[in-house]
């Protein structure tokens, strides 16, 4: 069976991976039924499939399954996967029911209802928005005390920004650089403000990337 590219390009164009918000099962499925992706034609799959072959060491040991990724074998009924029915909103009520007495009484119930349901919608308090962002950053050379530049990236701190889970990836002649995830509320932190911090650490960091990101 074959992969739909375009199915998985048109996935991928919101989202940094087949399944939730870190590599697992799902990603390594669909990796491994093809080869890299043209950047001109499929950007958004190139890029993921340069980030999951970062994890290639750690392929057999990530969480989940292979299920979400068979959503995009080339038998499915549809081009594009289908997305997760809807959880009802536990406060969506029947404002339009039929009702067989038209009368005086019957509107004003439902005037009473209409009215009661858009204030309770109004009074619900709005989540903040927030990014999930995969950061990469790069020392000057081997001899980097790589636990020192993640000490003084994770120094960091202000309101709307949470540290999470990081790794050292392998770049070449020795040389490796560290990749960390970040989760961010959009409207209380930069990220061009937030890698100029990084890059105040010029003991050890020559550069930063943002990798990958996905709002939640």
């Amino acid at each position: 069976m074959s992969l739909n590219f375009d199915a998985l390009e048109q996935h991928l164009s919101t989202r940094s991976y087949i399944e939730g918000y870190t590599p697992s099962q799902a990603d390594v499925h669909v990796y491994n039924l093809l080869t890299a992706p043209e950047p001109s034609k499929y950007p958004h799959s190139a890029r993921w499939y340069s980030h999951i072959k970062s994890y290639a060491a750690e392929h057999a040991t990530l969480p989940g399954t292979s299920t979400a990724g068979q959503a995009f074998l080339q038998s499915q009924s549809a081009s594009t996967p289908a997305p997760a029915a809807a959880a009802a909103d536990e406060d969506e009520v029947d404002l339009f029911a039929d009702d067989d007495e038209e009368d005086a009484e019957a509107e004003r119930l439902k005037a009473e209802r209409v009215a009661a349901y858009n204030a309770k919608k109004a009074n619900k308090p709005k989540a903040a928005a927030k990014s999930v962002v995969t950061l990469e950053v790069k020392p000057w050379d081997d001899e980097t005390d790589m636990q020192a530049l993640e000490d003084a990236v994770r120094s960091i701190e202000q309101e709307g920004l949470v540290w999470g889970a990081s790794k050292l990836v392998a770049v070449g002649y020795g040389i490796k650089k560290l990749q960390i995830t970040v989760v961010v509320e959009d409207e209380l932190v930069s990220l061009d403000d937030l890698q100029e911090k990084v890059a105040e650490f010029d003991d050890y960091v020559q550069s930063s990337d943002i990798a990958a990101m996905q709002k939640l």
